[in-house]
């Protein structure tokens, strides 16, 4: 019964991206989301494509979420989905503790290419270490271009899986963060990198 009722599910969703393939002469491929809202440090919003994870967002909701990828992905019909319970399953071993690595492919297709540069080796930092944005800035190929380097961690479109939190002020101090410095913080001593 279960395997007719998901055979019958696949087709009503061919059935729609055709239809809006028709409407808008648009690739009726789906951008999938989905929700944690259970998390240590709040509510996150995921998003994916064809390619890989496009999302991974501190959120205020789904309605909230939902807008943004509106307006991100205008040309993209969104289709709530359970194709992101394998990443979903890896953050919660991350959130208890029990595995600090990921094995989600990512698509940074969206960002510039220093961005992109940035956030490769931001993802490089280990758990339980941390670097500064001078650091990040330089193995990007641009030394002096600290704030740059900045700006575009604060625009990472993967937090926690891209790990911007692991990124430092040269004096030490946390910086600024997307999801807000308690999280920030929460995810540093949870990793090891700063005491309790």
């Amino acid at each position: 019964m279960k395997a007719l009722e998901r055979d019958e599910e696949r087709a009503e969703r061919r059935l729609v991206h055709r239809a809006f393939e028709r409407l808008t002469g648009r690739d009726g491929t789906p951008l999938q989301y989905a929700l944690m809202e259970d998390t240590p440090v709040g509510v996150l919003g995921l998003a994916a494509g064809p390619a890989g994870l496009r999302r991974l967002e501190y959120i205020r909701g789904e309605d909230d979420f939902l807008l943004r990828l509106l307006e991100e992905f205008p040309d993209r019909p969104l289709e709530r989905s359970a194709a992101l319970d394998a990443v979903r399953r890896e953050l919660d071993r991350y959130f208890a503790g029990s595995r600090f690595t990921f094995e989600t492919r990512v698509d940074l297709s969206d960002v510039t290419p220093f961005q992109q540069r940035v956030l490769r080796e931001t993802a490089k930092v280990p758990a339980g270490k941390v670097t500064t944005y001078t650091d990040v800035a330089t193995r990007a190929g641009r030394p002096h271009a600290a704030r740059a380097a900045g700006n575009a961690l604060h625009d990472n479109p993967i937090a926690i899986i891209v790990p911007c939190h692991r990124v430092l002020r040269g004096d030490g101090s946390l910086g600024g963060y997307a999801g807000g410095l308690p999280a920030k913080e929460w995810l540093l001593k949870h990793e090891g990198a700063i005491l309790l």
